[in-house]
């Protein structure tokens, strides 16, 4: 009965250890995901238009926003729009070193709208509007 017990207690322990496996960094980037992303690099690659006209009016006026702004979200758009033709047509297969990962350089800390518009894309096109990322809050203000 001790040796059941004691058999018992190092599997009870050792079981649980198993689980404690890491999930890989890549391992969210799979081939639905890359197709996803190629459908609304397609459909939504225009808003990167008005998005650059905001942002180049925030940062250096209206009269860059309208004429600077709208050059660079055109570059960008048709830049987006290729990228997601080419995902749309490889998306069952990793291209981009060995993963499904987007072949664009994606500026900025997180996923969030937080990027460099004269580097890079994020991985899916902006929001436009008003944007929030949390579902709640924690108090109402008047």
């Amino acid at each position: 009965m001790k040796k059941f017990l004691m058999i018992t207690l190092a599997l009870g322990l050792a079981l649980p250890a198993q689980a404690d496996i890491h999930v890989p960094p890549g391992s969210k980037y799979d081939s639905t995901r890359k197709f996803g992303r190629a459908i609304s690099n397609i459909l939504y690659g225009v808003i990167e238009i008005p998005e650059q006209i905001v942002r180049k009016t925030e940062a250096d006026g209206r009269k860059a926003g309208w004429s600077h702004g709208a050059v660079d979200g055109t570059r960008r758009a048709f830049r987006r729009m290729g990228y997601g033709l080419l995902e749309l047509v490889t998306f069952y297969c990793p291209t981009h070193h060995g993963t499904f990962k987007q072949p664009y350089t994606r500026c900025g800390a997180d996923d969030r709208m937080e990027m460099n518009p004269r580097d890079g894309l994020s991985e899916f096109p902006p929001e436009l509007g008003f944007e929030s990322y949390f579902s709640h809050s924690r108090s109402q203000q008047f």
